[in-house]
């Protein structure tokens, strides 16, 4: 017998199946095999069609069953991760009345500030440990404004996992740890931002109901069944956000566990156990997908946009085959790059430097001694370095990092880019071979609350190797200094 995996992000549904009993992955697929379609009618809006997302779902799942000579009756449940901060808007017969509006859209941008402006700081950041910022419920504000004649025929709001369950089962609801990505969650007082709804002049009543993140949530219906081709009555069991769901993959649940992402952009996820909302503005925090109202398990997610879309843009740009051969003409420089400093941030605006966007910069080049090896070396270090960075961010908010995971993705499968961080934090680095799709999948049996095995099957089927600190740390922590004095010196002129 089978879970079933789904990881809804803006570019492809991945999906998976795993055994029941072992956690073991039977299979993954994606769909589509090219990107998803994105609609973009004005710049920086960002829009996909919720029928898309369902139509991937249901091909991903044929192609699981056909691959891997599977029956709907084989598959006993399903976990749902889903890409974060999208709206969803659905008439009374639960149709879309508009595009989604995804997790890279900034139309509500202003929205978000100008409440945290007539909120307030402090109340903002002790209920909601957030600004309203660009967030799903600023999203719906704008809807509100902008749209009144899509509003007036809203029946309920959704996040993009939500609609998933919906079509699988015909049922509306949503989670606490979804609530508050959409920053529709008072932390202060353990229920729904009744406040930023009334400030929003949003009816309660268009929200979901509330389940548990484990749990039978709802069950597939005939017509669910009809188009997916599971079995009526399979129980959705689980659902998350993608960061949420990311940690989770990595068994990341407890107070001082980190999960560590290093794809094109660059995430650390912290769970905490303390309601902090000093870093508010540079560090989102949602509530883990443990959280309960006995149980308030933070997740503290700190982003990085300039990260492995830096080293991607080197390779498009230098004269160099592969990433294998980067590395290695990096592995002959030594630590600190012979004085190069490279600045990665230049994939837009940066919310742990408070929204500034500073771009790339590279500097002390010298024409007669440095050559490509030197620009690969201080490109790894460089996005090591805002890793540290971000790492400080997070232990100033009251994080005490006792592991940190990290799946075995583009950067991390760098030495020099792992030992660069590992040596700074002087924290070891596991490594696991997981998605997000597996996770979900397994998380599929966290409704019996077996903790331990699922921690258990991880550990067994994907632990790949840990990096541990380097005993001398002196060359890192001079060309770490050397990089943050050029950091602050670009802050500076930024005012």
């Amino acid at each position: 017998m089978y879970y079933l995996g789904l990881d809804l992000g803006s570019s492809s549904i991945k999906a998976a199946i795993v055994e029941m009993a072992t956690g073991k992955s039977v299979g993954v697929t994606q769909e589509p095999e090219k990107e998803m379609s994105m609609h973009a009618p004005k710049n920086g809006w960002a829009e996909q069609d919720p029928n898309d997302w369902w139509q991937h779902v249901c091909n991903a799942i044929k192609k699981l069953k056909q691959t891997y000579n599977i029956s709907a009756e084989q598959i006993q449940g399903i976990g749902i991760s889903y890409q974060m901060h999208g709206l969803v808007v659905v008439d009374k017969s639960g149709q879309p009345l508009r595009k989604s509006i995804i997790w890279c859209d900034s139309r509500a941008v202003e929205t978000g500030n100008k409440a945290f402006a007539e909120i307030g700081t402090e109340k903002c950041s002790t209920s909601l440990l957030n600004s309203p910022a660009n967030f799903t419920a600023s999203k719906l504000k704008w809807v509100k404004d902008n749209e009144p004649e899509v509003f007036e025929k809203i029946h309920k709001f959704m996040l993009p996992g939500d609609y998933i369950a919906f079509k699988f089962s015909n049922t509306i609801n949503t989670t606490i740890s979804g609530l508050s990505e959409g920053i529709f969650w008072d932390f202060k007082n353990n229920n729904v931002a009744d406040f930023l709804l009334q400030h929003y002049g949003i009816n309660k009543s268009l929200m979901p109901d509330i389940v548990d993140t484990f749990g039978e949530q709802s069950a597939v219906s005939r017509e669910g069944a009809a188009e997916s081709g599971l079995a009526v009555g399979t129980p959705i069991f689980y659902r998350a956000g993608d960061q949420p769901n990311n940690a989770l993959s990595l068994n990341v649940f407890n107070p001082g566990e980190v999960a560590a992402t290093g794809g094109t952009s660059g995430v650390f996820y912290a769970v905490t156990d303390n309601l902090s909302g000093k870093e508010s503005t540079r560090v989102n925090n949602f509530a883990h997908v443990n959280y309960t109202l006995q149980n308030k398990n933070i997740g503290k997610l700190l982003n990085i946009n300039g990260a492995g879309i830096q080293y991607r843009w080197l390779l498009n740009n230098l004269a160099v085959e592969s990433y294998d051969e980067m590395n290695s003409l990096a592995e002959n420089i030594p630590v600190g790059s012979d004085g190069v400093v490279l600045i990665s941030f230049g994939n837009g605006a940066e919310r742990m430097l408070n929204n500034k966007e500073i771009g790339t910069r590279v500097v002390n080049i010298n024409l007669n001694n440095h050559h490509k090896g030197h620009l690969c070396r201080a490109a790894l270090e460089g996005i090591a370095f805002s890793f540290v960075y971000g790492m400080e961010i997070l232990k100033s908010d009251g994080i005490k990092p006792s592991v940190i995971r990290a799946g075995n993705d583009n950067l991390f499968r760098s030495e020099i880019f792992a030992n660069t961080v590992a040596t700074l934090i002087e924290q070891e680095i596991e490594i696991y071979n997981t998605t997000g799709a597996i996770g979900a999948a397994r998380a599929a049996g966290l409704h019996e609350g077996d903790f331990e095995s699922f921690g258990k099957n991880i550990i067994d089927n994907d632990y790949v190797m840990t990096y541990k600190p380097l005993n001398d740390r002196s060359a890192y922590l001079k060309a770490y200094n050397s990089w943050k004095n050029e950091l602050e010196i670009i802050l500076n002129t930024k005012q």
